[in-house]
C-alpha cells in the first residue's frame, strides 16, 4: 500500500511539473505570428484584418530593440495575433514583392552587404518609409493607412494598434485631434517591471 501511495505521489508530481511548464510556455513563450506580405494578403481574402508591417533592416539597433522589448509583451502579442496580420519586411532585403499587380524589387541589392547597410527596396520607398524601424499599417483591402517612423515602446504601439483597429484615426482632422486622443487614451497593456 505504501508503494502505491508513493507511485501515485510521483505521478501527481510529474503531472504538476509538466502542467507548470506547459502553462509557462503558453504565458511567456507566446510570439507574434509573423508572416510574409504574400501570406497576409492571401489570409485577408478569407478573413479580412488590417496588416501591421514591421519594416526593419538587419543593422538597425532600434529595430532589434523593438523585437526584444515591444513585440514580446504578452498583451501586445495577444492583441496583434487576434486583430492583425503581422508582417516583417526587410527594407534592404532582396525579396520580390507583388502588391496588387505592382512588382517591387531591390535592383541594387548587394549580396556581399547582406548583414550590413544595403540599398533600399523599392517597396519601402513605395510605402513612404523614411527611417527605421517603421511600422506600416494597411487596411483590410491593402490600402496604406499610415507609416509610423521610429522605435515604439509597448504603450506607444498599443495606442496605434487600438486607434487603427477601431478606426478612430478616421475622425482626426487636425494634429490637435491626435494629441487629444493620446492625452485621454487609457493604456491597458501590462508592462514588465
Amino acid at each position: 500500500m505504501e508503494l502505491f501511495k508513493f507511485n501515485q505521489m510521483v505521478f501527481i508530481n510529474k503531472i504538476l511539473f509538466f502542467s507548470f511548464f506547459c502553462f509557462q510556455s503558453i504565458l511567456f513563450g507566446q510570439e507574434i505570428n509573423w508572416m510574409t506580405l504574400d501570406e497576409a494578403l492571401v489570409a485577408q481574402k478569407n478573413e479580412p484584418k488590417k496588416i501591421l508591417m514591421d519594416v526593419y533592416t538587419v543593422w538597425c539597433g532600434p529595430c532589434k530593440l523593438m523585437d526584444k522589448k515591444t513585440f514580446t509583451n504578452p498583451d501586445l502579442v495577444t492583441y496583434v495575433n487576434q486583430h492583425y496580420y503581422a508582417v516583417k519586411f526587410n527594407a534592404e532585403g532582396n525579396d520580390n514583392i507583388n502588391f496588387f499587380g505592382n512588382y517591387f524589387q531591390n535592383p541594387n541589392y548587394d549580396e556581399n552587404r547582406k548583414s550590413r547597410r544595403n540599398s533600399t527596396h523599392q517597396f519601402a520607398q513605395f510605402l513612404g518609409v523614411k527611417g527605421y524601424p517603421t511600422t506600416v499599417f494597411l487596411s483590410e483591402k491593402g490600402d496604406l493607412i499610415t507609416p509610423v517612423v521610429g522605435y515604439l515602446n509597448t504603450h506607444q504601439m498599443e495606442l496605434y494598434l487600438k486607434m487603427i483597429k477601431q478606426g478612430d484615426y478616421q475622425v482626426f482632422s487636425t494634429a490637435q485631434d491626435f494629441e487629444n486622443y493620446k492625452k485621454y487614451f487609457r493604456y491597458k497593456f501590462r508592462i514588465k517591471g
